[in-house]
């Protein structure tokens, strides 16, 4: 098991889980998370999408105003991570 799952984790993923639609989780979020953090989270996803759609490094950046640092972090998790992205996005596709 990974070093930064522990019960503590389970639970935040559960809380996730539990959420029944969007205005539940801006709730949530608002109350757990800085805008700062939400604004980056939410940015990571959309550089993520946009990567998976075949854009460009500059591209990505004009559009999302995202660091090449952080593009690069999201498209090595792309490649290499534990499919959390591909997930979501093939998810977000078909609803």
């Amino acid at each position: 098991m990974e070093k930064w799952k522990d019960k503590l984790t389970d639970q935040l993923c559960q809380a996730f889980l539990s959420l029944k639609n969007t205005e539940e989780t801006y709730s949530f979020l608002s109350d757990v998370a800085t805008i700062g953090e939400i604004r980056a989270l939410a940015q990571r996803l959309e550089v993520a999408r946009l990567l998976s759609e075949g854009f460009t490094y500059p591209q990505i950046a004009q559009q999302t105003g995202a660091s090449t640092a952080t593009i690069s972090r999201v498209k090595k998790f792309l490649e290499y991570g534990a499919d959390g992205y591909k997930l979501i996005l093939d998810r977000l596709k078909d609803a």
